[in-house]
């Protein structure tokens, strides 16, 4: 099986940099054969590129505010539109920016052959306002622990 783990996010942005020290994380482990780990920032078309490379299932990390409590950690399966789902070039990814919305419209283009898609996702405490912020709050520093940890026991699902 062909694992793509996905860390989205911009460091200059303050929490929004989860998913690129999770993916840091995860480098740093010995992980099973097959399972591509990147830490795509704000580089969406490069996902984009990565997400058409036949992987059977895309671990997605990154911020979304679900109006929980700073640091809180889940687990996102989303439902992709079906046949006759968005047009491909609406769902294109922006070369410099994403948001999960705009990955998961481009992933639903892909067709028959498209991964199974999680998300690994993590409440935002501050997101850098007008002027930036670079460095995680303490809560979302606390949660990359149990993000990586959810990422694991994805695998471990997998049978990878």
């Amino acid at each position: 099986m062909k694992i793509l783990v996905a860390g989205i996010g911009n460091i200059f942005m303050g929490d929004d940099g989860f998913g690129c020290e999770v993916a840091r994380q995860l480098s740093h482990l010995t992980l099973p054969a097959g399972v591509d780990v990147v830490d795509f920032g704000i580089r969406g078309l490069d996902l984009g590129y990565a997400l058409m490379d036949g992987f059977d299932a895309v671990i997605l990390v990154d911020t979304v505010d679900r109006g929980e409590v700073p640091g809180t950690v889940y687990v996102i399966e989303p439902e992709l539109p079906g046949p006759g789902g968005p047009d491909p070039g609406e769902a294109l990814l922006s070369p410099h920016g994403m948001d999960p919305a705009s990955v998961l419209r481009f992933i639903a283009t892909l067709g028959p052959q498209r991964p199974r898609v999680l998300m690994v996702c993590c409440q935002p405490a501050y997101l850098g306002g007008d002027h930036g912020y670079m460095g995680l709050s303490d809560a979302v520093t606390h949660a990359t622990e149990q993000a990586v940890a959810e990422v694991l026991g994805l695998l471990k699902e997998f049978q990878v």
